[in-house]
């Protein structure tokens, strides 16, 4: 019934719709169960997998940095090992070539020693003059002769100059060019002593005697482009290379400009050491017969390098203050050590030697180095300008150095107090005496002053001898200046009246420093000269002198001027006449204007005592040519009389104004008050003035009968040709003369 229905609903399609429906949901029911059993596998078998994927991956990294450091040993081995299989190879190879060399050179020498030994066997023989015996002579000869040829030239492969070429100038630049080159330097053991080949070759060259020569041809070489380099350049230093199986390299370079321009003892030791030590290791440490190489080149070079290193350094590292002696102990230690290194090398035999002797003389180079200095710094001033000066005045003082005092000085102080406690009542001088005026100097002469207060200063404490050069050398300082300054500037203290009156100045200056510069350092310098030597007093007269005598003829000089300018006043006479009366103004302008002139130029020079007495003496020269001039005329007409007393007044109120040293003196008239003291023939030319416009009877009145101011200036024969001069003949002229007696 059922299958029935079935078949009818299938048969309707109704039954096929509901089958597959269930069979979907079933379906969708197993693939979600199906899904979840998935995600589940997965889930498991994943947090399963995680951990063994990470151990494998850090496996993988393990393995990886192993092979990296398989494949580097791998190439280390392939290079490193197998290079240093191809150069131990090589280095066999060498060594092979040079038993080789060896067994060579031992085998030609016991050649030519047989040979030798048979032909001065032969020749004792009677029968010597045997063709045999010629024949076997010149092939011993021949056979030497080519065995020294290849002994040079196995030297000349140890020892190999690059040397720059002998037409550049011997200059820093040119010998950062040289480099010595010694092949086959140390030993394979690591120990530096020469290889066994150098050994027979130089033992080959001393056999023959042909080593002293090859020597001697390298020692000089050596000095004159490396080691006499290194001492006279500081910026010049020198790099050794060591070449892997070829020797070593010693070139000179230049790291960096020096600025200093001398090396210090210090590093000149260093450098030279650095050479000969590496000359030492690679080539002189062998003995030939009794004596290391080191010994033979150290004779041929010592005496040169040897006076290179004390001319060229350790000269001008001598101090140039006392003060740093002490320190110098330092170079002398440095030197002491330089020559110990080089007797450890056999460079240096014996005690004694000129670089040690030079070092430890410290104190007499210091001496004659600072006395050398002295003198020249002392004469460059003397040579200087003298025009730039400076002001000295009573209050100026010598900046004297604080000495230690001495129980001598200490008693003398002592008793200088005692006296005047007993003296009290007694004038004092005054605070200025002995002080210098106010004047002008020139600024080199302070200087060499005071470069002579500091020379002194290095005496006090030194050693006698020290002491005694510094002395004389002060004392040649100011002998130097007497002689070279009036010579060196000659022409211009002629030439110029304002360096005649500084040179005058620079003189009184140095005399009044004189006197007691001695006083002030005796007591402090050693004997003798602490005994009375130390003094410069018997040199003050010979300044003073020297001083007086260039201004005396600066107004030698000045005079023969004024007395050039009033010549060309046609004698004062006729001054009627236009021409003449110009002639004669314009010659006392120029008088005036000259005067003026120096004035000028002196009146902040020259102390004004000495200022006023040099402007009154040109002045008097002045004054009295006019007089003469005018008392020589035997014919003054009443229009001359006023022209001359023209002329003769513009002297009377300008010359006095020369007398007005400075310009605060304007307010004070003293110096032209005291114009009478500086101008002998002053009194005598103002009286002349009068007398130029006085009548017959103010003359008599004058006069005085030999009493009054103008008998006092004139005789009465001048009296009397003035008044004949001036007067015409007549009986009131006449009565006039009378009266003049």
């Amino acid at each position: 019934m059922a299958s029935f229905v079935t078949e009818v609903l299938a048969s309707s399609g109704k039954l096929e719709k509901e089958d597959l429906s269930s069979k979907i949901s079933k379906m969708s029911r197993k693939v979600e169960d199906t899904k979840e059993e998935v995600c589940d596998m997965i889930n498991k078998r994943y947090n399963e997998f995680l951990p063994s994927l990470q151990a494998s991956e850090d496996l993988m990294g393990q393995v990886d940095e192993v092979s990296k450091e398989i494949d580097v040993l791998k190439n280390c081995i392939e290079t490193e090992v197998q290079q240093n299989i191809h150069v131990a190879v090589t280095d066999f190879t060498k060594l092979k070539q040079q038993l080789e060399k060896n067994t060579i050179i031992i085998t030609m020498l016991g050649h030519l020693k047989e040979a030798r030994a048979s032909v001065d066997s032969l020749k004792g023989w009677k029968s010597s003059e045997l063709p045999l015996l010629s024949a076997l002579s010149s092939e011993l000869t021949v056979q030497r002769e080519n065995f020294i040829y290849h002994l040079g030239d196995e030297w000349k492969r140890l020892a190999i100059w690059k040397l720059p070429s002998s037409k550049e100038p011997a200059v820093l630049k040119s010998f950062l060019k040289v480099e010595l080159n010694l092949c086959l330097g140390c030993s394979k053991d690591g120990e530096q002593q020469p290889p066994a080949l150098l050994c027979c070759v130089l033992q080959a060259l001393a056999i023959q005697g042909d080593l002293q020569h090859k020597i001697k041809l390298f020692s000089q070489v050596l000095l004159k482009n490396m080691l006499k380099p290194l001492v006279m350049y500081p910026s010049l230093s020198v790099k050794v290379t060591e070449q892997q199986g070829e020797g070593t390299v010693l070139a000179l370079q230049c790291l960096e400009e020096s600025h200093d321009e001398r090396s210090t003892p210090s590093q000149v030791y260093g450098k030279l050491i650095l050479v000969l030590k590496t000359l030492h290791s690679h080539l002189l440490d062998v003995s030939i017969g009794e004596k290391k190489l080191s010994a033979i080149l150290g004779e041929l070079i010592w005496m040169e390098i040897s006076q290179c290193i004390i001319h060229e350094c350790l000269l001008y590292s001598i101090p140039t203050n006392s003060s740093q002696l002490d320190k110098y102990n330092t170079v002398i230690k440095e030197t002491e050590e330089f020559e110990k290194s080089l007797k450890e090398m056999q460079y240096l035999q014996g005690d004694s030697t000129d670089l040690l002797k030079y070092a430890r003389d410290v104190n007499c180079h210091f001496a004659s180095k600072k006395c050398k200095d002295v003198i020249v710094a002392a004469r460059k001033l003397m040579t200087s300008k003298m025009h730039n000066t400076v002001r000295i005045t009573p209050d100026s003082k010598l900046p004297l150095p604080k000495l230690p005092v001495s129980g001598s000085e200490v008693k003398v102080r002592q008793e200088a107090r005692k006296e005047e406690v007993t003296l009290d009542n007694v004038k004092q001088l005054a605070a200025r005496t002995l002080c210098l005026p106010a004047c002008r100097i020139s600024e080199s002469v302070q200087q060499l002053m005071e470069l002579a207060l500091n020379t002194l200063c290095e005496a006090v404490g030194s050693s006698t001898q020290c002491a005694l050069q510094l002395f004389f050398t002060v004392r040649n300082i100011f002998q130097l200046f007497y002689d070279v300054v009036p010579t060196y500037h000659k022409e211009n203290l002629l030439k110029f009246p304002h360096l005649a009156a500084i040179q005058h100045n620079n003189c009184m200056y140095l005399a009044h420093h004189l006197l007691t510069l001695g006083h002030h350092f005796r007591a402090h310098l050693p004997q003798p000269l602490s005994e009375g030597v130390a003094t410069f007093v018997d040199m003050v007269p010979g300044f003073r002198k020297l001083g007086v005598q260039c201004f005396l003829a600066q107004l030698n000089v000045q005079r023969v001027e004024l007395l050039e300018r009033l010549s060309t006043a046609r004698n004062f006479s006729n001054l009627d006449d236009e021409d003449n009366y110009t002639a004669a103004s314009k010659a006392v302008r120029q008088v005036i204007h000259q005067l003026k002139q120096l004035g000028t130029v002196w009146q902040d020079v020259l102390p004004v005592n000495i200022y006023c007495k040099a402007m009154g003496s040109l002045l008097n020269i002045a004054i009295a040519e006019v007089i003469t001039k005018i008392m020589m005329l035997e014919d003054i007409s009443s229009e001359d009389g006023e022209h001359l007393h023209t002329l003769c007044q513009t002297i009377i109120e300008e010359g006095p104004l020369v007398f007005i040293p400075l310009a605060e003196e304007n307010k004070n008239k003293k110096y032209q008050e005291e114009v009478p003291i500086y101008v002998k023939k002053w009194i005598t030319f103002k009286e002349l003035v009068i007398v130029l416009r006085a009548n017959l009877q103010e003359i008599v009145n004058r006069w005085a009968e030999g009493k009054g101011p103008l008998a006092l200036e004139f005789s009465s024969s001048e009296m009397k040709s003035l008044i004949r001069a001036l007067f015409q003949n007549t009986e009131r002229r006449a009565i006039a003369l009378t009266k003049i007696k």
